[in-house]
Parts: structure tokens; sequence; C-alpha cells
């Protein structure tokens, strides 16, 4: 068998390589990004953030006795200069952190200019600008003034009005300076760059090793799986490498033993089912042939053969037929309440004619149940067929029926030969022969354990086997009882 050719996806060993090296492009690309391109927005928006927070946290002790201990460590912790200033421009508190300080360049009416605005602002004032370096040096005697050709810093300011105790309003004025980080880049673009190309390299390694570990054994799997697609069903699946995998491993080695077993037991329904079949019709050709032949041999004895044989290939063709539709699904249940007791005493009636066999039925009371009448008839018929063929050389067969935590037990006893224990679970099997060797049903056609098995999952009842090799076997079946009062009501 060819296997389709297809356009195939690309394997699991690429998407789980290509899965990585995504993965790796995406964190170095995201360093780059938060440490390179976005470093001077973060940096500035924490030094923003930094000088309003302290701003707030001096108007909170604006009637504290130690207010000017309090401007004293923001200038330390946070190189923050500060201004406490009146409407008038007069200076309350003071403090210097950085030199050439903006604010403490600010004479009193520039002050109360600041002042006034920040009332008309709402209250609070931000303003950020670039500060003029400038740099001097002495060259041999003489002071020289230059601007510096490089990036400037830039300088804050920040005002809040605050209302004292005592009623009075004043501004707390707020300077910072934001160092230019340019040189900090560069610095951490060249870090980067190697940053970038070690995690690049031990991130196409380390998918390359991954998808080799993940991707491999799968390949194996599905090497195995395409050898038992063309039939081959003594193929191993071994898997090696994670849990998932040697489930699924042990999963596809099971199905290769049971398709194994199928196909051998479809082996054998052809090979048992041709026998069957081969059987009735040689005798009734053979019959039939005499008959014309020889007119003397034209007797009811011999007719009745005839009869018997045709009506044995019949029963055949119909159990095979039954057996298809209830595994395909398509034979409805009609269940309604019904004495099995009863039913199963109508069933015996049918067996009075084989004089050589002893059966008997034990039964205390007449029981209910809620089933299909006929199809759990079938179940009954089709366990006394298949003890009648089994039992020992006694010939017979015992039925019993016990009631229990409201459920009916019907069990039905031969004494054959038993079967090996290791045997029990493939007995439901059609046409499984425990011995190998075919041997003929005396009544029946040897698909009665497959069908009751079908019936019996169709009714959701319990059903087994138990058996004792030398002394014989006892098939029995489960099903829930109802009262006397709900039959009656039906």
């Amino acid at each position: 068998m060819r296997l389709r050719e297809e356009k195939r996806a690309p394997g699991v060993q690429w998407r789980v390589f290509g899965s990585f090296a995504i993965f790796t492009a995406v964190i170095v690309a995201l360093l780059w990004l938060f440490q390179v391109v976005l470093l001077d927005t973060f940096y500035k928006a924490i030094k923003v953030n930094e000088i309003k927070s302290v701003a707030y946290q001096i108007c909170d002790n604006i009637n504290s006795a130690t207010l000017q201990e309090e401007l004293q460590r923001v200038a330390v912790d946070n190189q923050i200069c500060s201004i406490i200033c009146d409407g008038q421009g007069n200076r309350l508190y003071s403090e210097t952190a950085v030199p050439n300080c903006v604010i403490h360049r600010l004479s009193g009416w520039d002050l109360a200019m600041v002042y006034t605005l920040t009332a008309q602002n709402g209250g609070s004032y931000f303003e950020r600008f670039p500060q003029e370096v400038r740099q001097s040096i002495t060259v041999l005697g003489s002071n020289m003034v230059f601007l510096r050709q490089q990036e400037s810093p830039e300088v804050m300011i920040f005002a809040q009005m605050v209302t004292r105790s005592d009623g009075k309003q004043l501004m707390v004025l707020l300077n910072s300076v934001i160092s230019p980080v340019g040189s900090t880049v560069d610095t951490l673009r060249y870090q980067l760059i190697a940053v970038s190309v070690i995690m690049i390299l031990m991130g196409l390694l380390l998918a390359f090793l991954l998808s080799r570990k993940i991707g491999k054994p799968i390949e194996s799997l599905n090497s195995a799986a395409k050898v038992l697609a063309t039939g081959d069903y003594e193929v191993n699946f071994e898997g090696e490498g994670y849990r998932e995998v040697h489930e699924l491993s042990d999963t596809l080695n099971y199905a290769a033993r049971e398709l194994a077993k199928t196909e051998h037991l479809q082996r054998d329904l052809i090979a048992n089912i041709s026998h069957d079949l081969r059987t009735p019709l040689t005798l009734i050709t053979g019959y039939a042939e005499v008959m014309r032949d020889l007119p003397g041999e034209n007797t009811p004895e011999n007719v009745q053969i005839i009869i018997d044989e045709a009506t044995r290939l019949s029963t055949l063709v119909n159990d095979v037929l039954d057996l298809s539709k209830l595994q395909a699904g398509v034979v409805p249940m009609q269940c309604s309440v019904f004495n099995l007791t009863a039913s199963v005493r109508q069933i015996l009636t049918r067996y009075t004619k084989l004089t050589d066999y002893h059966i008997v039925f034990y039964a205390s009371e007449d029981v209910y149940v809620h089933a299909d009448e006929l199809k759990i008839s079938q179940v009954v018929y089709n366990l006394v067929n298949n003890a009648l063929t089994y039992t020992g050389p006694d010939k017979s067969v015992t039925l019993r029926q016990t009631v229990e935590d409201e459920k009916v037990r019907i069990s039905v006893s031969d004494t054959g030969d038993g079967i090996p224990q290791d045997k029990l679970n493939d007995i439901w099997e059609r046409y499984y022969k425990v011995d190998k060797a075919h041997k003929r049903a005396q009544v029946g056609t040897g698909l009665g354990l497959a069908i009751v098995k079908m019936i019996l999952d169709m009714h959701g009842g319990e059903y087994g086997v138990r058996s004792q090799e030398g002394v014989g076997s006892t098939f029995w079946f489960e099903l829930g009882t109802v009262s006397e009062e709900k039959a009656s009501e039906e």
C-alpha cells in the first residue's frame, strides 16, 4: 500500500527550531529596545516622577519643625535643590544640591513671577529645558571660557503650591538636572552587540538540540507507523525522550498487537464461516443426489436432514446479518417491562426435542426487567446454545436465576473442558476458538457470544464468564430489576 503523497507542512524539528530562534530574536530585540532605544525616555520619565514625588513629600511636611532637615536630606539623597517662598518672593527655606542651580539664581521678583504663574496654572508648574554648559580652563595663566561641544544636560524645575497650617500659602520650588545618557547608551550598545551575538549563537544551538530531542522520537514513531500501515504488525514502536512519547509508543505497540489479533480473527472468521457454510451445503447436495439417483432413498428421514441443514444454513446467515446490524448500530431498541423468568422458561421449551441433553433451570421467583425482550431472549438462546456445544459427556446444562441488590443474574453452566484464564477476555470475539480446532456447533452458529456481547453492551448490562479447566464454564449476565407493582402498571 502506497501512502498518498501530499504537500507536507514543516516537520516538528523545524517548527521547534524556528519557534526557539524567533523567541531568541524577540528577546534580543527587547533588550535593544529597552536598553538603547528607550533608555533615555525611561530615564527622563523616572527623573520627572522623582522630582514631583519629592515636592509632594515636602508639602506633606510643610508644618514640620524639621522641615530644613528634610530639605537637606532631599538635597543629599536626590540631588535636588529646593526653595520655599511666599507670594512676594521672600525665601523662607532654601537648600542647594548642585552647582549653578537655576532656581537659586532667581531674584525675589523672579520668584514672585513663578509663584503667580504656578497659582494661575492650578497650583503646580513644571518645565524642562536644556542647560548651557560652560567650562573654564587656565592656559598660561589666563582663564578661557568655551562651550563644550557635547550633549547638554537638561534642567527641570517643578513648583507646587501648599497652604501652611496658619493659612499662609507658600510655593515649593525644586530644581534637578537630567544628566545626558548618550555615553551610557554608546557603552550599552557595544555591550549589547557582544551579548546579542552570544545569545543568538547559544539560542540557535539550544534550538537545534531541543528540536532534535523533541523531533527525533516522533520521527521514529512516524517511520514505524508507516511500516504498520503496510500491514506489518510485527513492527515495534520505541519511544525515548519524554513521558508523552513513551505513552504514545506503548499505545501504538498495543494497537499493533490488537490489529494483528484482529487480522488473525478475521482470517479465522472467513475460514470458519466457509466451513459452516460448506458443511450444510455438502450434506444438502449429497442427500439430494442420493434421493435423485436412488428412488428408494427418498425417505422422510433424508428429507428431514436436508430441511435441518437448510435451517442451519439460514440461521448462520441470519446471525451474520444480526451481528453486522448490531455493530453498525442500526438495530433500534424496543424496551418494555417483561417477566424475565417466564421468558427463560419459554425459551427452554424449544429444546424439549433434544432428548440426549439434560437442561434444568432454577428460579425461586418471577423477576421483571425493563429491556428489549426479543434481544434478551436472543442472549439467553445463544448462551444455552454455546453451553450445549461445549458441555461434557454428561450433556447437562444448568441455568440459575439469582436476585441481589435490585439486580437479577442469569447464569448458564456447562460441564465441558473449561477455558484457560488467559483466554477468557477473547472468547467474546466472533468465532474465537480456544483449542484452535473448529468444532461445529451442536445448536447455533458459533457467532452467539459476539452477539451476546453486542446486545448486553447496548443495554448497559454487566456480563462475564467463570471457568475452570476440566470442570466447566459459567456464563452470566445481569440486568436491573423492576418491581411487580411497576410491572403491573405497564
